[in-house]
């Protein structure tokens, strides 16, 4: 089976089914793996920037070969075996649904209206803290978080997928698995995480500029506002900690019409982030319906311009 129908195979099992929840997940084994690794080298390495990039080197090795191992021995089998394992593998890899199902809990709860599970919920998709926020700002905090993982849960993976097939797909999330894991800036993982988070800068820095794009497009087809989304992300895009995450964010937010970022707080601290976006509307629970079509219409555009991309470029060779 060619790459192409594995990739479709793999984004129709996402949109039926979510994240495998009966197998245990590469991500979690990957994540079991890296900290496992952490503990190893901080002990045998007293410098916490070296010892951070032997843990990145060495969970990449043992992604890229675990997974090469399994898509040989699965070859050996028999071809068709060899497809499945492709597809399950590019399939755990994407989490369009998943994404879709965290927010649309978040929205439930904020219309029944219970702020306080809301607020319980929306902790699942963001880092911050969630026990005073109030309705916009849970609304706010879920918007936020579906427009920045637009690119590691979706597009990223897709990109890589289309470049390097199964193999290049699991080694971006395992970049991205060990961002999530030691990219904080704080005494731990100030030097330890340094590697892991350049790394993932580099790796999203092509996807998270080419999902902005998708948002406008999308933003247009569905009627939203696309023009608003091209000026704020020309505007705002590195209104954020992250060199990539801020170009999502700010296609969102302009699309939108509402403002993002702004004070939130850590561990009980308040950090002043900058804004994205202009206060055009009230922050409401239906932007989260309207950030979740933005996410599923910019990943059936971004997967149907990376295959045609791929099949284009394939029939000139």
């Amino acid at each position: 089976m060619q790459l192409e129908l594995q990739i479709v195979s793999a984004l129709l099992l996402d949109q039926l089914f979510g994240d495998p929840r009966f197998l245990p997940h590469p991500v979690k084994l990957i994540g079991r793996t890296a900290r496992t690794l952490e503990h190893f080298f901080l002990k045998q390495i007293s410098n916490h920037y070296i010892a951070g990039a032997f843990t990145v080197f060495s969970v990449l090795l043992a992604t890229g070969f675990i997974t090469l191992a399994l898509l040989d021995a699965a070859t050996r089998l028999h071809p068709w075996i060899k497809d499945a394992a492709s597809i399950f593998i590019l399939y755990t890899t994407i989490a369009a649904k998943d994404l879709a199902r965290h927010s649309m809990a978040v929205y439930k709860s904020l219309e029944k209206p219970d702020l306080t599970e809301a607020r319980s919920r929306v902790r699942m998709l963001v880092g911050r803290d969630t026990a005073d926020l109030d309705k916009p700002q849970v609304t706010s905090a879920c918007v936020e978080s579906v427009a920045e993982n637009l690119v590691d849960g979706v597009i990223a993976p897709l990109f890589f997928a289309v470049l390097a097939g199964p193999v290049g797909a699991m080694l971006y999330k395992a970049v991205n698995t060990m961002d999530s894991m030691f990219g904080y800036k704080n005494e731990r993982y100030l030097k330890f995480g340094l590697v892991a988070a350049r790394l993932d800068d580099l790796a999203n820095l092509i996807p998270a500029r080419i999902s902005s794009l998708l948002v406008i497009i999308s933003a247009a087809i569905l009627r939203l506002n696309p023009k608003g989304s091209f000026q704020i992300l020309r505007r705002d895009r590195y209104n954020h900690t992250s060199p990539n995450a801020g170009h999502t964010e700010a296609a969102v937010a302009g699309a939108l019409g509402i403002r993002l970022g702004g004070r939130s707080y850590y561990f009980g601290k308040p950090v002043d982030k900058p804004t994205l976006g202009d206060p055009e509307n009230p922050v409401v629970p239906a932007h989260i319906l309207q950030v979740n079509r933005l996410m599923f219409l910019s990943t059936f555009l971004g997967a149907l311009f990376f295959l045609s991309t791929r099949m284009l470029a394939s029939g000139g060779m």
